[in-house]
């Protein structure tokens, strides 16, 4: 997608070890204009899907998953990252985190996700795919179908998109960073 490229180039800022923050239109200030330009180019390329449910895990995928949301008519439901106490028919995975370098057990109520939902997954990376990985899970123990996956960026570098696409998941992938190599962002 083109107006995220050029915002990824002109204000995303690049870390040593494959960082890439986009914190200032992304994930912690907030570009609605581009969220939104973003969650319709999403809900375009899975328009051959039937999708009744978008997932996401928190926090910064709720955004662009509540504007796919919006665009589609259907509910969104966010893995937890903490067990509730009020939380019923639990269902939960453990996820690890390269960012935060440690685990999480998330979890969604499965009074909100069964056998009868079409699940599309929006987050705003795809690195090693671990949160993705945890979403599939949890899909699963809820005998739900999985419809695809989307994501504002995703780092090519690494081995999460192949690994999804390995197992013949419909991925979609707005900006593709190919290397951050000497603090570089060079895109696809």
């Amino acid at each position: 997608m083109k107006q995220l490229k050029e915002r990824i180039l002109r204000d995303g800022k690049c870390f040593d070890g494959g960082i890439l923050k986009v914190d200032n239109f992304i994930n912690h200030q907030m570009d609605p204009v581009l969220m939104r330009e973003m969650a319709k180019e999403l809900v375009r390329r899975f328009s051959n899907h039937t999708i009744t449910k978008v997932m996401t895990i928190e926090a910064s995928g709720i955004a662009p998953a509540i504007m796919v949301g919006d665009y589609l008519n259907v509910p969104v439901l966010f893995a937890k990252k903490k067990k509730p106490s009020t939380m019923e028919n639990m269902l939960t995975t453990e996820v690890f985190s390269f960012t935060k370098n440690k685990s999480y057990t998330v979890c969604v109520s499965g009074d909100y996700l069964g056998p009868n939902d079409k699940v599309l997954f929006i987050d705003d990376f795809l690195a090693n795919g671990n949160a993705a990985k945890g979403i599939i899970e949890l899909v699963k123990q809820a005998g739900a179908t999985l419809e695809g996956m989307g994501f504002l960026i995703e780092k090519g570098f690494q081995s999460g998109g192949a690994e999804l696409r390995g197992k013949g998941i419909h991925v979609e992938s707005l900006a593709i960073i190919k290397r951050l190599d000497n603090c570089t962002i060079t895109l696809e």
